[in-house]
C-alpha cells in the first residue's frame, strides 16, 4: 500500500517506521523531525499525500492538523483515506471529516494509547472513528503500528473515546499519588500499601502498571527520574480538551476538572513540565512537608 505519513516526531517516526519496515512504501513530511529508517522524504504535505492510499497525520493539536488538512486533501486521489492518529478535540476531528468526505474521500480519527513505547513496539491501542469501510481499508496497518483497535463508532468517536479514557488516566493517577503521599505521612512502608491496593479495590492502571513509586511494582518512569513516558504536559493537554468537550456537551465532570487544574498548575508553576505525569507523586510528597 502506497502511503503518504505527516508529522514524524517522537509518536509518528517510529509509526511509519514499523509500516515501511512491514513493506509499504512511505513517502513522510514535517517540519523538523528526521526521516525515519525507509521513509521517502517529501517536500510538503501536499506531496506526501499525492497518490497515496491512506494519508495518516500525527500532529500536536486541532488547528495544525486542519492547517495540514487543508493541504493534503486537495492532493489526494480519490477513495484514499486520510486517517488522522493525533490526539485533537472533537469539533477538529468532525470538521476535517466533513471536508474529506466533501471531496470524496475517506476520513478516519484514529487517536492512540501507548506513548512512545508502544509507537516504536508496534504496541498501540487505537480508537477509532469514521466510516465502517474506511475502518476495514485501514485495519491492516493498525494491525502493523498496533496491537489492539477498537471501532468506535461515527467520526469523532475515536476522539470521544480517548479523552475520556484520559481524564480517568488523570483522575486515577492523581488519587494514586496522593495515597501514597497519605501512606507515608502514616508511617505505612511503600511496598506494603502496592502488596495491598493492587489486589485490593483499590486496583487501578496507575497503580498496577505504572506505579509512580519508585522500586515499586512493575519499572516505569519513576524508576528513572520520572523521565517521560507520558509527559505532564501531554496529560494537561489531554484533559483540557476533556474539559472542552465536556463544556460543549454538558457534561458534569468535577474530577476532571479538577485534575487539569492540578496538572495545569504542576506544569506551569511547579516545574512539572518536561517530566512524567506520574511525577505528581513527589509534587504531593513536597507539598506534605
Amino acid at each position: 500500500m502506497k502511503i503518504g505519513f505527516i508529522g514524524l516526531g517522537n509518536m509518528g517516526g517510529p509509526m511509519a517506521a514499523n509500516l515501511a519496515k512491514a513493506g509499504h512504501e512511505v513517502a513522510g513530511f514535517d517540519m523538523a523531525a528526521p526521516m525515519p529508517e525507509g521513509v521517502t522524504k517529501a517536500a510538503s504535505s501536499a506531496e506526501a499525500a499525492t497518490g497515496a492510499d491512506v494519508v495518516i497525520t500525527m500532529l500536536p493539536n486541532g488547528r495544525i492538523l486542519r492547517s495540514v488538512a487543508a493541504e493534503a486533501i486537495p492532493a489526494m486521489q480519490p477513495g484514499a483515506v486520510l486517517c488522522d492518529c493525533s490526539t485533537v478535540d472533537v469539533d477538529s476531528a468532525r470538521e476535517v471529516a466533513r471536508l474529506a468526505h466533501e471531496a470524496g474521500l475517506g476520513a478516519l480519527d484514529a487517536p492512540v494509547s501507548g506513548g512512545i513505547g508502544g509507537a516504536q513496539a508496534g504496541t498501540l491501542t487505537f480508537m477509532v472513528g469514521g466510516g465502517e469501510d474506511e475502518f476495514t481499508k485501514v485495519q491492516p496497518l493498525f494491525d502493523i503500528m498496533g496491537q489492539k483497535t477498537v471501532y468506535c463508532g461515527a467520526s469523532g468517536a475515536g476522539q470521544s473515546a480517548k479523552i475520556c479514557n484520559n481524564m480517568i488516566l488523570g483522575v486515577t493517577m492523581i488519587a494514586t499519588c496522593e495515597a501514597f503521599a497519605l501512606a507515608d505521612k502514616l508511617g505505612l512502608d511503600r511496598q506494603k500499601m502496592f502488596d495491598v491496593v493492587s489486589t485490593s479495590s483499590g486496583y487501578s492502571w496507575s497503580m498496577n502498571a505504572y506505579c509512580p513509586a519508585p522500586g515499586i511494582g512493575p519499572k516505569s518512569p519513576a524508576d528513572n527520574d520520572y523521565k517521560p513516558g507520558f509527559a505532564s504536559e501531554l496529560m494537561l493537554k489531554d484533559l483540557t480538551l476533556s474539559q472542552s468537550a465536556a463544556q460543549s456537551a454538558g457534561a458534569d465532570t468535577p474530577m476532571g476538572a479538577l485534575a487539569r487544574e492540578l496538572y495545569r498548575v504542576f506544569v506551569e508553576e511547579e516545574g512539572g513540565q518536561g517530566r512524567d505525569f506520574s511525577a505528581m507523586l513527589p509534587r504531593f510528597t513536597e507539598k506534605n512537608r
